[in-house]
């Protein structure tokens, strides 16, 4: 250091440890004894079933929203379906998986040169073709008639 000065003494200094067995560590790497042993895994033990409920909610909302999916996308071949003079029920109910259409009601209806078709769907709890929420997912479409020439 300039001036002559010397070292500067560090008020941190890391604690020695101590490692029995002799030179090659024979022994176990001693510290303070611990009597947090096993703490991780109560508190693991103790969130596991909010982790597992987060899980349970956010998969039975991904079927909530393919629900909405699958019933838009019935409306529409349905309403497609009727507007060319086909059949509305097979169109609508044609791609859906076997867990939704079985509990699918389509309908549809025209009114001033527009066909109107409405799908509704059951929501299933946790399973496709499991248990189904007491509330339907409605989906809706709209196309223009369209006359043959």
């Amino acid at each position: 250091m300039p001036g002559g000065a010397g070292p500067v003494p560090c008020a941190w200094r890391p604690r020695e440890r101590r490692f029995g067995g002799g030179r090659f560590g024979g022994g176990r790497f001693r510290e303070q004894p611990s009597r947090d042993r096993g703490q991780v895994t109560i508190e693991f033990l103790g969130m596991l079933p909010l982790i597992l409920l987060t899980l349970v909610l956010l998969w039975q909302f991904a079927l909530v929203g393919y629900t909405y999916s699958l019933a838009g996308n019935a409306a529409d071949e349905a309403a497609r379906a009727a507007a060319v003079g086909g059949d509305c029920a097979a169109a609508g109910t044609s791609d859906l998986p076997s867990a939704w259409s079985s509990s699918a009601s389509v309908g549809c209806a025209e009114s001033g040169g527009l066909v109107t078709a409405t799908v509704r769907l059951r929501v299933p709890v946790l399973f496709p073709g499991s248990v189904a929420f007491p509330f339907d997912v409605t989906g809706k479409a709209a196309h223009v008639v369209e006359e043959a020439e």
